[in-house]
């Protein structure tokens, strides 16, 4: 077996020092090991390693418990591409993540396992950004995630391919219609929970008198219409992923009842009084900021902090541009083998107005753009003008209100900016009910 390059490690404990050097001798042609990080810049310059292995605490530093960061932005400057591997103690794993955030290749955890580490490390050494480039793009093949070419996208996917494994909750935000649901099905299947279907939740659409019975399930008998036993959600993604979708919209007085199965791993079923224990991994996303919700005493902090172990955000498309013609030809392709059609291809034209709208729906909107061009068109090449963009948010206030559906999105805007977001507040106002109301944000994008 041939020996991978040179590595450095960076590590305080001098028996971890040189336990791991032993162990990589096999390994590496060169294991090069560095007590102390301040001279790290300097020997990165003389000895070029493949890899660096870095501890993420040290006895002195910068600002205790961040010095691994530090070294690894110190690093980053002199050897941009150069993969780091995180050596972090069970405790600082929220740390480590924020390192694979911030340019860190993986992490290992101590105590570790050899072979393990060995692992890790020997991939990190061979791996370069072109390899991540072609994987990226293989993947569709076989996923119906795409994580497009932009940077964020791709930082965001190696963060992701980190903590999938994990137990860890998780939190995704971002704007309507960014793939929220679609990330966490693609957590689940790259988790170890893969092998049982992962159950999904939209908590905007459950009814408050049917919360408890929807989540935790009940009993035959406990109120009129319960004829039969029912099995709720948390029971039902038992050794599974539970993804609890649009979080934001749960009321305050029915996230205590939330919090209490969260935090005691249990569940209660409506007319009973029984404890079942749950084995779920948890993933929530909203397109609301859940910190001001808690600021304005509208969502719990103490909930907030347990389903917020891992927080990702996806950012809108209109942030990265040059996802939008790949992701709009991955549509085409699609849409063209639906619908029983030669496949097309755009105008030079055509991809400059789709780059250039800020696609306030982002990957959805992008995605019934191309839908109805395909229907429409009949030649091999998709002209500009056959793209039916919709008026930008901020266009539509200034605009002369045309047709009651414009209306209504203006009535329902300017409830939500007088309520606060408040939606119970916003849909007495507006004369309708919640569930009414909340249909038509939908329906909307709002």
């Amino acid at each position: 077996m041939s020996k991978s390059g040179t590595i450095i490690i960076v590590d305080d404990n001098k028996g971890v020092l040189t336990a791991i050097q032993i162990l990589l001798k096999s390994y590496f042609s060169k294991v090069v090991a560095l007590s102390s990080p301040v001279t790290l810049t300097s020997v990165l310059r003389e000895e070029m390693p493949e890899v660096v292995l870095l501890d993420m605490n040290f006895t002195s530093g910068i600002n205790t418990g961040n010095e691994g960061l530090f070294w690894l932005h110190e690093i980053k400057k002199v050897r941009p591409d150069l993969p780091v591997v995180l050596f972090t103690a069970y405790a600082d794993i929220e740390l480590a993540i924020r390192g694979i955030k911030e340019g860190a290749t993986d992490f290992i955890v101590k105590p570790w396992d050899n072979q393990k580490l060995v692992e890790t490390l020997q991939t990190a050494a061979t791996s370069t950004h072109n390899d991540r480039k072609t994987a990226s793009k293989e993947k569709p093949a076989h996923s119906p995630m795409y994580w497009g070419e932009s940077k964020v996208m791709q930082q965001l996917r190696v963060l992701i391919e980190k903590v999938a494994i994990t137990d860890a909750n998780l939190l995704i935000t971002g704007e309507n219609g960014t793939g929220k649901e679609m990330l966490a099905r693609e957590i689940h299947a790259l988790s170890n929970r893969k092998h049982k279907e992962m159950i999904a939740v939209d908590m905007g659409t459950i009814t408050e008198s049917l919360f408890e019975s929807e989540l935790f399930g009940h009993i035959k008998g406990s109120f009129t219409d319960a004829h039969t036993d029912r099995t709720g959600k948390f029971e039902a993604a038992e050794k599974s992923t539970l993804f609890l979708d649009e979080i934001g919209n749960l009321p305050y007085h029915l996230q205590a009842k939330l919090l209490t199965a969260i935090q005691r791993r249990s569940i209660v079923k409506v007319g009973s009084n029984t404890p079942i224990p749950i084995d779920i991994r948890l993933i929530c996303a909203t397109n609301r900021n859940l910190q001001e919700m808690v600021a304005k005493g509208e969502f719990r902090e103490d909930l907030l902090y347990r389903i917020n172990t891992i927080h990702v955000e996806i950012p809108p498309l209109r942030e990265r541009k040059e996802d939008i013609i790949p992701l709009a030809e991955r549509f085409l392709s699609h849409f063209c083998k639906q619908y029983d059609k030669s496949l097309m291809k755009f105008t030079p034209e055509a991809e400059d107005k789709l780059t250039a709208h800020p696609w306030y729906g982002n990957i959805r909107e992008l995605e019934h753009v191309i839908e109805k061009a395909v229907i429409i068109n009949d030649s091999p090449l998709i002209p500009a003008e056959l793209f039916q963009l919709s008026v930008p948010r901020i266009a539509i206030q200034e605009q002369n209100i045309s047709t009651l559906e414009e209306m209504e999105v203006q009535m329902i805007r300017k409830a939500l900016d007088a309520c606060a977001g408040n939606l119970s507040a916003v849909a007495a106002q507006l004369g309708i009910t919640r569930q009414t109301l909340y249909n038509k944000m939908k329906k909307f994008g709002l």
